[in-house]
């Protein structure tokens, strides 16, 4: 007896569309909001999309990213069927154990291909930037072209290309005219998947990279450390560009059909015409290429550089290019996403003049000798530094520092949720049973232990294992027993939209929220917190160290300072610039602005290695749990 389905397969295939193609939906629907929510719609405007043609970086990463697809799927798909032609070629024991090689780098998870691609040419001495991005995506994609070409070389019929040579054709003929005809399916499926591999890849590149090339993957990932719309824009952008390409590649196809008569005409043409016309082609649009990149050269040959590396979302690009014009230079920024992916970088090779880290981080950086010494005589905007920046305990005297910007680790909570008589409890309230289900944890070891360690009345900072073992124990239970939820920088949205009652922030996020919402507040518990300080340093590498002065201390003025905290959202070191937040723009939200005068808070130190592998080996167990 046969079984009716509770839905009809129609249904099941609607289903199985909005599943695909409602996010997709979702994006373009948001990319015409008003305003930066990305849950909340308050209204049609273009003004993302008017961001994004403006946006220097990223019309750079598209052009990288075009390019370096289109390059990379030409000389992979060259290399590939080549390769799949002479592997056809070899003898059994060679043709199998090649093919298992190229298996390698398929199989292989791409974080593991991209350290060793870096490393590579960290070996060789190669400057990381867009050469090194490019031979790392024609090295990926050449493998996919060859399983895609591979199989249809085995099911060709070889005496074809013995009997064109017979018949007179020279071996290259018999290639081009015999050999590839027959391939064509399998080399444009080869074709199609290096395009789609080179132009979507994000780890590898990220880790080739340098001298401030990034692709748009690169360039999207760095957006998603706070909430940016013009990603949403971006990506409306593409996929109606992949639509376009769709329906052309439906259309074309039917008009030829109809005008056959234009195509008999074209296959009269003498072939020595045709190839003519295609080697000029060539000839010209390589003229131009040619063309722009020696103009390029030529433009930037003869300014100075400066390579700095600070965090992504980190800055307003837009002053970059102010810095730019007034020096008559040319700020080469890379961008990374957590300081240890910096330290990575750095040792592997990399080299920068100036970089934006953390308290912790820089503290470990001076016992390495990494840095350089400040000069403070050349810094003319030292006096706008608030005076308590310049006295912290990972770098007393501030040798080796200029603080860029500060805060505070606290809770942001909803006002008509949260009782008052509740937040008494400190850190404490995160465990209230009162509130399971409604709050969300910081997704970082550091922060998350220095929350546990805080509430049970020890230093964040403490390498006492009863005292880290004690804070694994309040984390567990507070996992066990309230069902947190650890996120990143999508607490942001995610509070703006009331999703939960509490959260774990930083102070300029908790400012930024309370702007877009005014049911949320925060508060920084009196059992103590994290008080960080992110600050600009000179590496030792450094090769223009006036360059450097001159761009740090760019960043003290009080106008650069007021727009770049604007674009920022967390509170700057330049007095003025944090007191014009704090008291005008977001003024009502004083409990956001950092607070020193608690002797509980503290700075993070830089941990040894036993402690820090220790405490990580606790919070993989508190994640997993």
């Amino acid at each position: 007896m046969k079984r009716k389905l509770l839905i009809g397969p129609k249904l099941y295939i609607a289903l199985m569309f909005i599943f695909f193609y409602l996010p997709i939906l979702v994006t373009m629907f948001f990319s015409f909001n008003s305003s930066k929510s990305l849950t909340g719609f308050s209204g049609f405007s273009f003004r993302w999309y008017r961001k994004l043609v403006t946006d220097n970086n990223i019309l750079s990463a598209v052009y990288v990213s075009v390019s370096i697809a289109l390059i990379a799927t030409l000389v992979s798909t060259i290399l590939g069927t080549l390769t799949s032609i002479g592997l056809s070629k070899s003898k059994r024991v060679i043709r199998e154990w090649l093919l298992n090689v190229n298996n390698v780098p398929i199989m292989n998870p791409e974080i593991v291909t991209a350290i060793g691609m870096m490393i590579l040419f960290t070996s060789a001495r190669m400057e990381r930037g867009y050469i090194t991005m490019l031979l790392a995506h024609i090295a990926f994609c050449t493998p996919y072209v060859i399983v895609s070409v591979y199989p249809k070389v085995r099911t060709m019929d070889h005496n074809l290309a013995d009997v064109a040579m017979d018949l007179g054709a020279t071996p290259y003929q018999a290639l081009i005219k015999v050999i590839l005809p027959m391939l064509k399916p399998g080399i444009f499926a080869g074709m199609l998947l290096a395009f789609t591999m080179s132009i979507d890849d994000f780890v590898i590149s990220y880790f080739v990279t340098g001298n401030g090339v990034s692709n748009i993957s690169i360039i999207v990932y760095n957006m998603t450390k706070r909430t940016n719309p013009t990603i949403n824009a971006l990506s409306t952008i593409l996929i109606l560009i992949v639509v376009v390409i769709l329906i052309l590649v439906e259309v074309i196809p039917k008009q030829v059909r109809k005008k056959r008569s234009r195509q008999m005409v074209m296959e009269n043409v003498k072939p020595g015409i045709r190839k003519k016309a295609v080697i000029a082609g060539g000839f010209v649009a390589t003229c131009i290429v040619v063309f722009f990149c020696i103009n390029s050269f030529m433009n930037l040959n003869h300014k100075k550089v400066l390579r700095v590396y600070n965090s992504g979302e980190y800055v307003d690009m837009e002053l970059i290019e102010r810095f730019e014009q007034e020096n008559d230079c040319r700020v080469v920024y890379e961008t990374f996403d957590t300081n240890e992916t910096m330290y990575t970088k750095l040792q592997s090779g990399s080299r920068y003049d100036v970089l934006v880290t953390s308290d912790y981080m820089i503290e470990r950086l001076m016992k390495e000798k990494y840095l350089k010494k400040i000069n403070w005589t050349k810094i003319s905007n030292r006096d706008k530094i608030i005076p308590e920046l310049l006295d912290n305990n990972f770098d007393k005297g501030n040798n080796y520092t200029i603080p860029y910007y500060w805060g505070t680790v606290g809770i942001l909570y909803n006002k008509n949720t949260v009782s008052a008589k509740d937040l008494q409890q400190g850190w404490d309230i995160l465990k209230n049973k009162k509130y399971k289900g409604k709050i969300y944890m910081y997704d970082s070891e550091r922060d998350s232990f220095m929350v546990a360690l805080k509430s049970l009345g020890f230093s964040m900072n403490t390498d006492n294992k009863k005292e880290l073992q004690a804070a694994y124990r309040w984390l567990m239970k507070q996992n066990e027993t309230m069902n947190p939820v650890y996120v990143g920088d999508d607490v942001i949205d995610n509070m703006i939209s009331e999703n939960k009652d509490m959260a774990v922030v930083y102070s300029g996020d908790g400012a930024y929220v309370i702007a877009e919402n005014k049911n949320m507040d925060f508060f920084v518990p009196a059992q103590g917190s994290n008080v960080w300080t992110d600050a600009m340093v000179v590496t030792k590498y450094c090769s223009n160290t006036d360059l450097a002065y001159k761009f740090m201390d760019f960043f003290l003025q009080e106008d650069v300072a007021i727009q770049n905290t604007r674009y920022i959202g967390y509170d700057s070191a330049v007095k003025s610039a944090y007191e014009y937040y704090r008291d005008k723009e977001y003024a009502g939200n004083a409990g956001c602005a950092p607070d020193t005068s608690n002797p509980k808070n503290e700075e993070f130190r830089y941990q040894e290695k036993e402690i820090k592998e220790y405490c990580a080996e606790l919070w993989t167990k508190v994640k997993s749990h």
